[in-house]
This record gives structure tokens, C-alpha cells and sequence, in this order.
């Protein structure tokens, strides 16, 4: 039976970090990775460039956590974006600033971000251990005493840190683990669902434009009601219905929404930068230079070819009708059709498939100075088990990373006060 000061469940972005640290300050750590590969989910994100973080201010940081970014606060500051940066520096990965702040490494290589870590958990004396999964955090006296192993192996340590992440990508070893810890030690678990996930929609002319990206669109989204959140950017369809960057930000509202029973609607905006009046008139510009063309044919310079077709049939403009036989009335409804193009959200695609799991371990029950549980000295909790989730943008790994490195220190603070 081993014993060390500090145990680490979970080798991707919050447990590398967390074992460096705490290594760093003077614990002996063990790092478990049930997969063979550390990082698995690091080596993926951003479709394997890695957006590690965002170049904002970091006192801008919080409004981009809709899971309690508050609670984030303190440990943003202490490990910003700032020294994230160097500290891959140190290792050698420089990073570059893309649009809308997106830190990316310079060689758009996630794996040098994993191979960064790894040099740094291996420089600073970390064990790690793959194919190892924990069964069971054991506890003595109100206290972590250590771990269980699925082969029956025990292994004490003075300190647990769990950053086993949420449930989405579970090929990548994130399979709720962590929330199966937390109900087993009495902690409150908020309902584990996808953020940053897919949507799906009833329309069926989707699929006929499957894989179009439209850029600098404007995507709000509706329930309630009422129009509650706006997103720019860009987007995608698919053959079960959007996905892209701002679809992925509002999915988590809708989710939220679906869940409580609203009807949830998006509106596709695809002319934001007019207004309804400009767009008329260039509209009006158009359909005089294309006067004696079917309207069919005078749509290739305002819309993507494959989207035609589907405008076409929402405006019931008959298609062969002559432009200069269309209505002011038709074409101001095109207009409308242009600037809300309405989708019925159904669901998202399941949790899975999220980028990024919403929900998970309660953080009134987590000191947010150290990441410690209240329930259990010697317990901390990091990363994406944790009831903290981000918008798109490199926010996610940058707590990750941030909690992470606090948890770890203050880990290793915890065992020299003990000692």
C-alpha cells in the first residue's frame, strides 16, 4: 500500500495543472489517468489547435461564465490569461491573438499544449499512472484517507484532488466519475447537462443546406416570449439542425429553456449590418438590375446558392415570377424572412456531444479561496466537475487551467500545515 501527500484524479487540463503545482510547492503527488493517453480532450479542443485562453481583460473575464463566474473571481486573477501565456512560453509554445481574442499556440498543434504539460509534471517530480481508474475516495474521521482502485488497490494519501471532469466527450474519459464522488461524500450535485452543444430543430429544410457556414450573422434567441439573448458571429448548418460558434454560446440558454418547458425559437438574422430600410432599398437596388429576370435568378448576390431556394420558398414568392412583377408587400416580407429567419429549437444533441458540461459539483460547498470541500478537509474539486461552465472563446480551459492551479497549491499547503 503506497501513501502520498497529494492524489490527483484525472490527467487533463485542471489535473495537469493541479499536480505540477502541487509538486512544485513540495507534495509528493500521484496523478491517476484512467486513459492510456494523458490530455485526451486537451488534444482535441479547438479542433486540435487548443484555444487555451482569451486575450481580454481579465477583469472581463467573469461576464463570460454564466455558471457562477463569480465564484471564479479570485482564482482568475491569481493564474490569468497573462501567466498562462508565459507559463506555455516557458515551455515552448508562444501563442497568437486570433479574432475575438481566441489564444491559440502558434503552431495550431494542441499537442504541444499536452507535451507542455507533461514536460512540466515530469520537470517537477509528479508520478503519473494511466489506465487507472479510481472506484472509491476513501475517507477516515471525517477526513480523505485515499483512493480505491477498480483492481482493488488502496492508495492513502493525505489530500484528494478531483478533476475528472464532466460527461461530455466521454471517449476522452470524462464519464461523470466525478459526480459519482460527489453524492458518495454527500456533496450537492447540480444536474450535470450539455453547454455548448449542437441544437436541433424541427424544420427540415436544414438538411437541404447541411454544412453551410454563414459568417458575420447574427443569431438571437427567443423564449418566453421575448427575445432574451443575442450572439454575432458565425454559424453552421447540419443535417438535424445549427451548430458554430454563436449557436454554441446560446445552447446553454436553451437548454435551460427547454428544460423548464419553453417554446424556444432562434432567429437568423442574415443581414445585420442594415437596417430593415437599407436593406429594402438594396433590395430594391437588386431587383432593378434584375427587372426582367425570374426571381429565382436574382438572388446570387445577396444569399449563398444553396440557401436560395429555401428563402425562396419561405417568402411564397412564386419562383418564375418576373421581379418587376413582385409586390412592395412581397418583398417587404423577404425582408423579414432576410433579418428572422425563424427556427424552432427542439432539443440540444446530447451531453455527449458538448463541448462543455454545465452543472456538476455545488460551489457553496467549495471554499472559493482554495477549491476545498466544506464537507471533507483535505478534499478539492477542480475544473469542469465542478458547477462552473464558460461561453466559447478559450474561457473554459482558462478556468480550468486557473482552478487547476490553485486547487494544487493549496493542496500542498493543506499537507505542510499537517505535517
Amino acid at each position: 500500500m503506497s501513501v502520498q501527500d497529494v492524489i490527483v484524479i484525472g490527467a487533463g487540463a485542471a489535473g495537469l495543472m493541479a499536480a505540477g503545482q502541487a509538486a512544485s510547492a513540495g507534495a509528493k503527488v500521484l496523478l491517476l489517468e484512467k486513459k492510456e493517453k494523458p490530455g485526451r480532450k486537451i488534444a482535441i479542443s479547438g479542433k486540435g489547435r487548443c484555444n487555451l485562453t482569451n486575450a481580454e481583460n481579465v477583469s472581463d473575464f467573469i461576464h463570460n461564465y454564466p455558471g457562477n463566474g463569480r465564484f471564479l473571481n479570485g482564482i482568475l486573477r491569481e493564474f490569468d490569461n497573462v501567466r498562462l501565456r508565459e507559463f506555455f512560453s516557458h515551455y515552448g509554445v508562444e501563442s497568437k491573438v486570433e479574432r475575438g481574442g481566441r489564444v491559440f499556440p502558434v503552431s495550431d498543434d494542441a499537442e504541444a499544449v499536452v507535451h507542455a504539460l507533461l514536460q512540466f509534471i515530469d520537470e517537477v517530480g509528479v508520478e503519473l499512472k494511466t489506465n487507472q481508474t479510481v472506484e472509491e475516495i476513501l475517507t477516515k474521521e471525517g477526513q480523505v484517507a485515499g483512493v480505491k482502485l477498480t483492481n482493488n488497490s488502496i492508495i492513502k494519501a493525505e489530500s484528494i484532488i478531483v478533476c475528472t471532469g464532466g460527461s461530455s466527450y466521454p471517449g476522452t474519459g470524462s464519464t461523470g466519475d466525478g459526480y459519482r464522488f460527489a453524492k458518495e461524500l454527500g456533496h450537492h450535485l447540480i444536474s450535470p447537462r450539455a453547454s455548448l452543444v449542437p441544437l436541433k430543430t424541427a424544420e427540415k429544410w436544414v438538411s437541404e443546406v447541411q454544412g453551410l457556414s454563414l459568417r458575420n450573422v447574427e443569431a438571437s434567441l427567443w423564449y418566453s416570449g421575448k427575445k432574451q439573448r443575442t450572439e454575432f458571429g458565425e454559424m453552421l448548418f447540419t443535417h438535424f439542425g445549427v451548430s458554430g460558434p454563436i449557436i454554441l454560446t446560446l445552447s446553454r440558454w436553451a437548454g435551460e429553456a427547454l428544460q423548464q418547458g419553453e417554446k424556444v425559437e432562434l432567429h437568423i438574422n442574415l443581414k445585420p449590418a442594415l437596417t430593415s430600410e437599407q436593406l429594402d432599398l438594396r433590395l430594391q437596388r437588386d431587383f432593378q438590375k434584375f427587372s426582367n429576370k425570374q426571381f429565382k435568378n436574382a438572388l446570387d448576390e445577396l444569399l449563398p446558392q444553396s440557401l436560395i431556394p429555401v428563402i425562396i420558398q419561405l417568402s411564397q414568392i412564386p419562383p418564375d415570377r418576373v421581379i418587376h412583377q413582385v409586390t412592395r408587400e412581397e418583398r417587404k416580407h423577404l425582408v423579414q424572412i432576410l433579418q428572422g429567419l425563424k427556427l424552432t429549437v427542439l432539443g440540444t444533441l446530447p451531453i455527449a456531444s458538448a463541448i462543455v458540461t454545465a452543472g456538476g459539483v455545488d460551489v457553496k460547498e467549495i471554499n472559493p479561496k482554495t477549491l476545498a470541500s466544506k464537507l471533507f478537509p483535505g478534499l478539492y474539486w477542480a475544473g469542469e466537475v465542478v458547477d462552473v461552465d464558460g461561453v466559447t472563446g478559450g474561457y473554459n480551459l482558462q478556468a480550468a487551467f486557473a482552478m487547476g492551479y490553485r486547487a494544487g497549491r493549496a493542496a500542498a499547503e493543506y499537507v505542510r500545515a499537517g505535517v
